[in-house]
């Protein structure tokens, strides 16, 4: 039997699909195919029911995808075991909220190819559900939320931190000086929030509702630097997490609005899956986030 057949099974079980494991892997899909019938041929069983263009694992299938993960873990452990422990390289998928993805190019990413000039990393962005998706079915290695706070079982929570944020505009507004305000003293402004039912954009309208108030924004947009840009110029309102929005309010470029009936619970979640290998260049991600990205 050999091992590159047990690792194609893996990824095309994982992500659900020859196409993407063919891409995934470099073959073409022939060969992917290939190689599981002939995995199904020395193992005399059916690994995959095919219906209409699907796939889905048989009840043999997901017997054999354990000991094919496990098979997997312990090649990848073997070649890094042997190899130069200092040689530390790999690629990593990282699916983040837009400012998440943001705040770690501008400020992290620099430093992290210094340490680790052989580690590639990929950012995607996506709302909570599309993440959870994407991990499940392996197409991610980690996962920033910014949303409620998530438990599971299925998941290691490597970093938590509750987020604060803020009703925030520009320097020259109208509100920026006024105090105890309240939501029906704000919400006749216009606003430039971000994607509706996006992460934390979601909870902030949950809020809202329980509240009878509901907001029709001149302007949505994932980007938080363009939103933040706008509101120094201007007169509109956003409600954003304080680790976008910090700098330039210490600049005196926004400010920070006095809403005192207005409270949103939002957590800043570093996930990855409970059955993730630990390779050495996912354990450099992970303790490199752990000691930069959460001091914002």
């Amino acid at each position: 039997m050999e091992i590159r057949n047990l690792i194609t099974f893996v990824h095309v079980a994982e992500l659900n699909s020859f196409t993407k494991a063919a891409k995934l892997l470099g073959y073409s899909q022939s060969t992917i195919s290939f190689q599981i019938k002939q995995l199904e041929t020395e193992l005399n069983c059916l690994l995959f029911e095919r219906i209409n263009h699907t796939i889905t694992l048989t009840e043999k299938g997901r017997e054999v995808l354990e000991y094919a993960q496990k098979v997997s873990h312990l090649t990848e452990e073997f070649k890094q075991n042997i190899s130069d422990p200092h040689d530390i390289s790999g690629h990593i998928h990282i699916v983040t909220p837009d400012s998440i993805c943001e705040m770690m190019m501008t400020r992290n990413y620099a430093d992290f190819y210094q340490k680790y000039p052989n580690i590639s990393l990929k950012f995607s962005s996506a709302d909570t559900d599309d993440m959870f998706r994407i991990l499940n079915h392996n197409e991610a290695d980690v996962i920033f939320t910014l949303d409620n706070h998530v438990y599971h079982q299925d998941y290691i929570i490597a970093k938590e931190e509750r987020i604060s944020t803020h009703f925030v505009t520009g320097a020259a507004s109208p509100l920026a000086d006024k105090k105890n305000l309240r939501i029906e003293d704000i919400i006749e402004y216009p606003f430039i929030l971000t994607e509706k039912k996006v992460g934390y954009r979601r909870l902030f309208d949950e809020a809202l509702a329980k509240m009878s108030y509901e907001l029709q924004p001149v302007l949505e947009i994932g980007r938080t630097d363009i939103i933040t840009s706008a509101l120094e110029h201007g007169k509109s309102i956003s409600f954003l997490p304080d680790f976008v929005t910090n700098r330039m309010v210490s600049e005196g470029k926004l400010v920070y609005l006095d809403v005192v009936d207005f409270e949103v619970d939002i957590w800043k979640q570093l996930i990855y899956h409970r059955n993730k290998w630990i390779s050495r260049h996912f354990h450099a991600f992970i303790q490199y986030v752990m000691e930069h990205e959460f001091d914002s």
